[in-house]
């Protein structure tokens, strides 16, 4: 007798020739007269309910699909085409398309084509024609190249059911073979609008697909999506290491999703990986910006003035809450009245919201942007939102409206903060550590619902404490559970608010030689300190998105000693944006610390253990320190993300960087 592992090598790896030739039939006719105990793993391993995988086993003999013939997978620069539901309603569905490019050298200009399948009424993210019965998909300017391992994802709509005949697929003229993964008719029903996975934003912007959440998998050596063993190649040992982990497993080799069960999504990753790992940077992740609201005046900085084709998500700050519990636009004027190039009088709104919404999108139709609710300043009444399930259920259902009304793909919630510690005005409760997991789970189904009804994602993140003494007043596991995904304030850790000791407010990580008296702010009031907490809890990485700052935190009457830092200071210092009713903030925007330094009055110093700079001018103000981030540092930033696998960058905020030195730094780390 035969052992199971040994012929199921032989199978596998004859099936997997089934690429190169055109001997299928043959080879399935050997595979067949084999074990029938270890046939049935193998068919149970790969013919699971609502998956059809390039060979098509939905019935045994297998038979290949007459659409991909010999080298279908070899012939292009990508593996696959991955085409997956992403929400479904009686009438209709909208889906994805995704591949990657598994080749070694970048992919200048792509079109993808293919007869029959769903039908099709609209498509974003690409150019979609309907040529002779035949669907044509091509790129757009943002996403014309694809680097290596770099994964490219364009949505559509559709009238009817989902269909899984897309027949004759093409890739830049060469066949490729199709891969579906989207349905739901033969798992738990829960994966498409419920956020089981954690990656609720399968919104066409690569997110999903970009960072690795089907493969982040650290422990491979090789760092290859679908590479189980870590030799540098996806092969019939990587099938055979998912067939023996088959099952609930916790750290298994075979569980590449990192989801603690080895099943059919395992197999699909290594499938589509197939070959040798290629040498490549980080994928595509998230890079979260925030737009004050008030940019619009002093500043003058507008919804078009944003480099959003280096941005991925708009977060707008902030929307308020009412004395009713509703949500509520902060400033009316800004945010649905004020008349842009363009808008007519009888327009439902204009204003920013008009703008970044609906005239932006359609030049830059990848960006998905959220309302933020709350900051530091309206954070208030949440701990009253939150409190009981009437009051959830009010306050998430007015943010349906809201966003619904406006055309925002989401909602972000910045509660300063949960128990304790934002403004002395706000309401605090004891409770508000597990009303505020509450809170987030009401959203989370109402959000799913209207995404339903609509036929869109819908996505729910939050601005989350970055100090871990703050930390401990979220349930970080549960409330993670709810969340597409959660933006760590990794910033403000020290500050002109305490003039006795200056310091970095937003060190990558600790320097001992720090004297503060508080542990916490020696030890862990750091970027580290604030992602560690998340991951120790069992968040996934990918649901991580690292907040950094674009502005610095000065303090004026310095101690010349170590050109000012950890001294004591006497004054706060002005800021660049300080007016009458602010008075003195000790704030400067990236963009007024770089010319300070380009002036010669200001010198840049180096701390090579928290890996940041800060600015020193000794008879500026008595003694003027300035703690930020520069190119530097923020790349030390960006490589500590990709190093951990964390799903990106958030930054606050966009117009103080407004030479794009540090979003180009995120940028070019972030995105092949």
């Amino acid at each position: 007798m035969i052992p199971c592992g040994v012929w199921a090598r032989r199978a596998l790896n004859e099936i997997s020739d089934v690429y190169r030739t055109n001997q299928f039939k043959a080879r399935i006719g050997w595979a067949s007269s084999m074990g029938d105990s270890c046939l049935r793993r193998l068919k149970h391993t790969l013919d699971q309910p609502g998956v059809h995988i390039m060979i098509s086993l939905s019935r045994w003999p297998v038979v290949l699909a007459p659409a991909f013939t010999a080298s279908s997978i070899f012939a292009a620069d990508i593996s696959s085409l991955n085409i997956a539901v992403t929400s479904d309603w009686n009438t209709g569905h909208n889906g994805e398309i995704t591949f990657t490019n598994t080749g070694d050298q970048p992919i200048e200009g792509w079109t993808l084509s293919y007869a029959d399948g769903s039908t099709l009424n609209q498509a974003w993210n690409c150019q979609w024609t309907l040529e002779s019965g035949r669907h044509i998909i091509s790129n757009l300017s943002w996403n014309e190249t694809v680097q290596p391992g770099a994964t490219i994802s364009v949505g559509f709509g559709a009238d009817g059911p989902f269909q899984t005949d897309f027949t004759d697929a093409m890739f830049n003229g060469e066949p490729v073979g199709v891969l579906y993964n989207g349905e739901d008719d033969g798992d738990d029903g829960n994966d498409d609008g419920n956020n089981d996975d954690g990656n609720n934003d399968d919104d066409g912007n690569n997110d999903d697909d970009g960072n690795n959440d089907d493969g982040n998998n650290d422990d491979q050596s090789s760092g290859c999506i679908g590479d189980a063993d870590g030799n540098g190649t996806v092969d019939v040992d990587d099938l055979l290491l998912v067939i023996n982990d088959w099952g609930f497993c916790t750290g298994c080799p075979g569980d590449l999703d990192d989801n603690g069960s080895v099943d059919v999504n395992d197999m699909l990753v290594v499938l589509a990986a197939w070959g040798a790992c290629p040498d490549v940077g980080p994928g595509d992740k998230r890079i979260v910006a925030y737009y004050i609201e008030w940019g619009i005046y002093g500043r003058d900085y507008q919804p078009a003035d944003m480099p959003l084709d280096k941005i991925t998500h708009v977060n707008y700050a902030f929307a308020n809450i009412s004395d009713d519990g509703r949500i509520a636009i902060g400033d009316p004027y800004a945010a649905i009245e004020k008349s842009y190039p363009g808008d007519t009088w009888d327009q439902p709104y204009r204003g920013t919201y008009n703008q970044l919404n609906n005239v932006l999108r359609a030049e830059y139709p990848h960006i998905k942007t959220l309302i933020s609710v709350g900051g530091w300043t309206w954070s208030g009444k949440f701990s009253d939102v939150a409190l009981t399930d009437t009051s959830r259920q009010i306050f998430a259902s007015s943010c349906v409206d809201f966003i619904r009304m406006y055309n925002f793909d989401g909602v972000d919630i910045d509660w300063e903060y949960p128990v304790c510690c934002g403004m002395g005005s706000n309401t605090y409760r004891p409770e508000d550590r597990e009303n505020y997991t509450l809170l987030m789970a009401e959203l989370r189904e109402q959000l799913d619902m209207a995404a339903e009804e609509d036929g869109r994602d819908y996505l729910l993140t939050i601005a989350s404490a970055g100090g871990v003494d703050k930390l401990e007043n979220y349930e970080l596991a549960e409330i993670a559970a709810e969340l597409d995904w959660v933006n760590t304030m990794s910033y403000d850790f020290m500050g002109a608010w305490d003039l006795s000791l200056t310091g970095h407010h937003s060190p990558l990580y600790p320097n001992p030689d720090n004297p503060s008296p508080n542990p916490n702010v020696r030890n862990f009031y750091n970027s580290d300190g604030s992602v560690q907490p998340w991951l120790d809890a069992g968040v996934p990485p990918e649901k991580i998105v690292m907040g950094v700052p674009f502005y610095g935190r000065a303090w004026g009457g310095v101690n010349a000693t170590n050109a000012g830092l950890f001294q004591q200071a006497n004054m706060v210092p002005p800021g660049t944006w300080d007016d009458w009713s602010s008075g003195a903030t000790g704030i400067n925007d990236y963009s007024e610390i770089a010319e300070m330094i380009e002036s010669g009055g200001y010198v840049r110093m180096w701390d090579d253990v928290s890996k940041v700079p800060w600015a020193w001018n000794p008879n500026a103000h008595g003694g003027h320190f300035i703690s930020y981030d520069d190119p530097e540092s923020m790349q030390y930033k960006m490589d500590y993300i990709n190093d951990l696998g964390l799903g990106g960058a958030m930054f606050w905020e966009v117009t103080c960087d407004r030479e794009e030195d540090l979003l180009n730094v995120i940028h070019q780390s972030l995105s092949d």
